[in-house]
């Protein structure tokens, strides 16, 4: 098993195709949540220094609703998309809390513009949220295996060590996809 896992990885940071072994199955959900952790970074710094919170339950509640609405035409569990949906949520937040963390004691790490939440993050949450919910129907068999657990934790270090995530990045994607194995 050690030696598959080290053979997926030299495989993948030489950018060659992923044995089956490493579940190129979840390749792709998981590079969708890690995309959307990475998001977080603009949702942040359109928030930092105005009165919107980092919290925003309205918001999160439209997603919420409009995923659980959309699972029964994917043949989805509704519960699992809104709890695997919550992780993200929960994820971005993590990110953005760090961020704020991070811009308040270090000032001259801020991002230099303030992007639109509206125009320019917005559309791109709710196309990763697309992807998710498309991916989260796609690999329904992979999530359902007894080895999906071990199958996600190579696939997310995997993909953070190919996208060079920070810790904090590297701990939200880890977040964001700890309920995607769950059964209902």
């Amino acid at each position: 098993m050690r030696l598959r896992v080290l053979c997926a990885a030299s495989l993948l940071l030489l950018g060659l195709p992923t044995p089956a072994s490493a579940s190129p199955g979840l390749w792709k959900l998981t590079d969708l949540a890690a995309q959307r952790v990475q998001i977080a970074d603009k949702v942040a710094a359109a928030k930092f220094g105005t009165p919107s919170p980092i919290d925003d339950p309205v918001r999160e509640q439209q997603i919420l609703d409009s995923v659980a609405a959309k699972a029964p035409g994917l043949d989805l569990d509704a519960a699992v998309v809104v709890r695997f949906f919550r992780d993200q949520i929960e994820a971005n937040k993590v990110v953005q809390r760090g961020l704020y963390a991070r811009w308040t004691e270090h000032p001259g790490t801020r991002p230099p513009g303030r992007p639109d939440l509206g125009t320019e993050v917005r559309p791109v949450i709710d196309r990763l949220n697309a992807g998710l919910l498309s991916e989260l129907a796609e690999t329904r068999d992979a999530r359902a295996r007894r080895s999906c657990d071990v199958r996600l934790a190579v696939t997310v270090r995997l993909t953070d060590a190919r996208r060079g995530l920070d810790r904090l990045h590297s701990v939200a994607l880890g977040e964001s996809v700890r309920s995607a194995c769950a059964r209902p």
